[in-house]
Protein backbone atom coordinates (compact mmCIF):
# COMPACT_ATOMS: atom_id res chain seq x y z
CA UNK A 1 0.00 0.00 0.00
CA UNK A 2 1.30 3.44 -0.81
CA UNK A 3 1.78 6.13 1.80
CA UNK A 4 -1.11 8.03 0.24
CA UNK A 5 -3.37 4.96 0.48
CA UNK A 6 -2.45 4.38 4.12
CA UNK A 7 -3.21 8.04 4.90
CA UNK A 8 -6.63 7.78 3.29
CA UNK A 9 -7.36 4.59 5.24
CA UNK A 10 -6.34 6.25 8.53
CA UNK A 11 -8.54 9.25 7.71
CA UNK A 12 -11.47 6.98 6.89
CA UNK A 13 -11.09 5.17 10.24
CA UNK A 14 -10.90 8.49 12.06
CA UNK A 15 -14.07 9.72 10.37
CA UNK A 16 -15.90 6.48 11.21
CA UNK A 17 -14.89 6.88 14.84
CA UNK A 18 -16.14 10.48 14.88
CA UNK A 19 -19.47 9.45 13.36
CA UNK A 20 -19.86 6.74 16.03
CA UNK A 21 -19.12 9.27 18.79
CA UNK A 22 -21.64 11.73 17.35
CA UNK A 23 -24.32 9.03 17.14
CA UNK A 24 -23.67 8.23 20.79
CA UNK A 25 -23.99 11.90 21.80
CA UNK A 26 -27.18 12.28 19.77
CA UNK A 27 -28.73 9.20 21.36
CA UNK A 28 -27.60 10.33 24.80
CA UNK A 29 -29.25 13.73 24.46
CA UNK A 30 -32.41 12.10 23.12
CA UNK A 31 -32.33 9.78 26.13
CA UNK A 32 -32.24 12.72 28.52
CA UNK A 33 -35.37 14.11 26.85
CA UNK A 34 -37.09 10.70 26.91
CA UNK A 35 -36.89 10.32 30.68
CA UNK A 36 -39.46 13.09 30.96
CA UNK A 37 -41.86 11.26 28.65
CA UNK A 38 -42.11 8.16 30.85
CA UNK A 39 -45.62 6.94 31.67
CA UNK A 40 -46.42 5.15 34.89
CA UNK A 41 -47.76 1.62 34.54
CA UNK A 42 -48.35 -0.63 37.56
CA UNK A 43 -45.87 1.41 39.57
CA UNK A 44 -43.17 1.25 36.88
CA UNK A 45 -41.99 4.09 34.66
CA UNK A 46 -42.22 3.02 31.01
CA UNK A 47 -40.49 4.63 28.03
CA UNK A 48 -40.98 3.31 24.49
CA UNK A 49 -39.54 5.38 21.65
CA UNK A 50 -37.94 5.36 18.23
CA UNK A 51 -34.61 7.18 17.89
CA UNK A 52 -33.69 8.35 14.41
CA UNK A 53 -30.21 7.48 13.17
CA UNK A 54 -29.23 5.43 16.23
CA UNK A 55 -27.28 2.20 15.85
CA UNK A 56 -27.54 -0.82 18.19
CA UNK A 57 -24.64 0.36 20.36
CA UNK A 58 -26.09 3.83 20.95
CA UNK A 59 -29.54 2.32 21.64
CA UNK A 60 -27.97 0.09 24.31
CA UNK A 61 -26.08 2.99 25.89
CA UNK A 62 -29.18 5.19 25.89
CA UNK A 63 -31.30 2.41 27.41
CA UNK A 64 -28.75 2.04 30.22
CA UNK A 65 -28.79 5.78 30.88
CA UNK A 66 -32.58 5.83 30.94
CA UNK A 67 -32.75 2.89 33.33
CA UNK A 68 -30.51 4.84 35.71
CA UNK A 69 -32.71 7.95 35.43
CA UNK A 70 -36.04 6.16 35.83
CA UNK A 71 -35.21 4.39 39.08
CA UNK A 72 -37.65 1.54 38.54
CA UNK A 73 -38.94 0.97 35.06
CA UNK A 74 -38.89 -0.42 31.55
CA UNK A 75 -37.22 1.08 28.49
CA UNK A 76 -37.77 0.11 24.85
CA UNK A 77 -35.80 1.90 22.16
CA UNK A 78 -35.91 1.27 18.44
CA UNK A 79 -34.43 2.55 15.22
CA UNK A 80 -34.99 1.82 11.55
CA UNK A 81 -32.26 1.79 8.93
CA UNK A 82 -32.70 0.56 5.38
CA UNK A 83 -36.08 -0.91 6.31
CA UNK A 84 -34.61 -3.03 9.14
CA UNK A 85 -35.83 -2.54 12.70
CA UNK A 86 -33.37 -2.62 15.59
CA UNK A 87 -34.83 -3.06 19.07
CA UNK A 88 -33.39 -2.80 22.57
CA UNK A 89 -35.31 -3.42 25.80
CA UNK A 90 -34.07 -2.70 29.29
CA UNK A 91 -35.62 -3.37 32.67
CA UNK A 92 -34.19 -1.97 35.90
CA UNK A 93 -32.80 -4.66 38.20
CA UNK A 94 -35.42 -3.85 40.84
CA UNK A 95 -38.23 -4.60 38.35
CA UNK A 96 -36.96 -7.86 36.80
CA UNK A 97 -39.04 -9.90 39.23
CA UNK A 98 -42.15 -8.40 37.59
CA UNK A 99 -41.09 -7.81 33.96
CA UNK A 100 -38.40 -9.61 31.95
CA UNK A 101 -36.67 -7.76 29.10
CA UNK A 102 -36.18 -11.02 27.18
CA UNK A 103 -39.91 -11.79 27.25
CA UNK A 104 -40.75 -8.23 26.23
CA UNK A 105 -38.27 -8.44 23.34
CA UNK A 106 -39.76 -11.71 22.04
CA UNK A 107 -43.20 -10.06 22.12
CA UNK A 108 -42.01 -6.91 20.33
CA UNK A 109 -39.83 -8.60 17.72
CA UNK A 110 -42.68 -10.89 16.68
CA UNK A 111 -44.76 -7.80 15.89
CA UNK A 112 -42.12 -6.44 13.49
CA UNK A 113 -41.54 -9.76 11.72
CA UNK A 114 -38.36 -10.57 13.59
CA UNK A 115 -36.93 -12.22 16.63
CA UNK A 116 -35.05 -11.36 19.74
CA UNK A 117 -34.33 -12.21 23.32
CA UNK A 118 -31.92 -11.66 26.13
CA UNK A 119 -31.45 -11.40 29.85
CA UNK A 120 -34.10 -10.29 32.37
CA UNK A 121 -32.52 -6.79 32.50
CA UNK A 122 -31.43 -6.24 28.86
CA UNK A 123 -32.50 -7.73 25.53
CA UNK A 124 -31.99 -7.10 21.83
CA UNK A 125 -33.86 -7.94 18.69
CA UNK A 126 -34.76 -6.86 15.23
CA UNK A 127 -37.24 -7.25 12.45
CA UNK A 128 -38.12 -6.59 8.85
CA UNK A 129 -41.48 -4.80 9.15
CA UNK A 130 -40.68 -1.14 9.88
CA UNK A 131 -44.30 -0.16 9.21
CA UNK A 132 -45.41 -2.20 12.24
CA UNK A 133 -42.98 -0.49 14.62
CA UNK A 134 -45.18 2.45 15.77
CA UNK A 135 -47.99 0.10 16.82
CA UNK A 136 -45.52 -2.23 18.54
CA UNK A 137 -44.09 0.67 20.56
CA UNK A 138 -47.57 1.92 21.46
CA UNK A 139 -48.39 -1.52 22.85
CA UNK A 140 -45.44 -1.64 25.28
CA UNK A 141 -47.30 -0.01 28.19
CA UNK A 142 -50.20 -2.44 27.82
CA UNK A 143 -47.85 -5.43 27.74
CA UNK A 144 -46.04 -4.17 30.85
CA UNK A 145 -49.40 -3.72 32.61
CA UNK A 146 -50.38 -7.30 31.77
CA UNK A 147 -47.11 -8.63 33.20
CA UNK A 148 -46.55 -6.38 36.19
CA UNK A 149 -50.13 -5.85 37.26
Amino acid sequence: MTARGAGALDRSRLLEKEVEQLKGKLASSAGADLAGSAVEVAGLKVVAAQLEGADRKSLMETADQLKNKLGEGVVVLASVEDGKVTLVAGVTKSATDRVKAGDLMKHLAAQVDGKGGGRPDMAQGGGNDAAALPAALEGVAGWVASQAG
